[in-house]
């Protein structure tokens, strides 16, 4: 497990991912996260190339459709509404074939809105001023491994406030902006602040939601997270997402609760 990063490039279009990407529920497959970053790393990529069009990434939406297996997968791209001012593009992630996530992200024009800028919440306290949690100590896998996990206080079962960050790249050998390297951390807040031990339950999320107000910077993701279990089997995990100079956005993903 010294690779150095979460994938490696086969081609234009195919991964294989490195064990650090080994998944929290089973080690033989991925962890979400990681791939998260590598969708949002191919649609970068898809639009490289074109004339800048001024527009910025500011909701993705992730369906994870079935088991994502510690395999290589190829990812699409492609148009779905294009637009001067709004488009909407849509990445499909194959594994042997086969549909495993689906993503559409919204993108919108930049302008200064500086004026009218407000809203934000307060700032979290600098991540290099608290001590690290070893994660590990509550979930496996090599992605879970990976991390640096920074709590503003001692985690709690569905409440939990944390820095994460990693000493990986992403896709080794090879540049990645730092959105998809954010966005390659954001899934973890379902693990920070676990309800029930995951050695007893289940409770992996079909989705992930992420909507931007401002675009990240740095290499520490925050996660002021809340989890909640309703009494027939669905959850919801709830993160307002920050980096170093304040909120960022909020991230939303439904969970299956089920017992082992």
């Amino acid at each position: 497990m010294n690779t150095g990063s979460y994938y490696e490039r086969i081609d234009e279009h195919r991964f294989k991912p490195t064990p650090h990407a080994g998944g929290a529920w089973d080690p033989g497959e991925l962890h979400f996260s990681p791939l998260g970053g590598l969708v949002a790393h191919a649609i970068d990529q898809y639009r490289t190339g074109r004339p800048d069009d001024g527009l910025v990434l500011a909701r993705i939406g992730y369906d994870i459709l079935g088991r994502l297996a510690l395999d290589e997968c190829e990812i699409r791209v492609e148009t779905v509404r294009p637009g001067r001012t709004i488009e909407l593009l849509e990445a499909v992630v194959l594994v042997a074939g086969r549909p495993v996530v689906r993503a559409r992200a919204w993108l919108l024009a930049a302008l200064d809105t500086a004026a009218v800028a407000g809203g934000f919440g307060e700032r979290l306290p600098d991540p290099e001023s608290l001590t690290p949690w070893r994660m590990a100590d509550v979930w496996p896998g090599g992605y879970i491994a990976s991390l640096d996990v920074r709590p503003v206080a001692p985690p709690q079962p569905g409440r939990t406030t944390a820095w994460v960050a990693t000493p990986l790249d992403l896709v080794a050998a090879e540049p990645v902006g730092p959105l998809a390297s954010y966005l390659a951390l954001v899934d973890t807040a379902n693990g920070i602040a676990a309800r029930q031990p995951p050695g007893t339950w289940m409770f992996p999320n079909v989705d992930l939601t992420v909507h931007l107000h401002r675009r990240p910077e740095g290499r520490w993701t925050g996660l002021d997270t809340t989890v909640t279990f309703g009494p027939t089997g669905q959850g919801l995990t709830s993160t307002v997402l920050h980096d170093v100079h304040g909120p960022v956005g909020q991230a939303q993903q439904i969970l299956t609760v089920r017992p082992l």
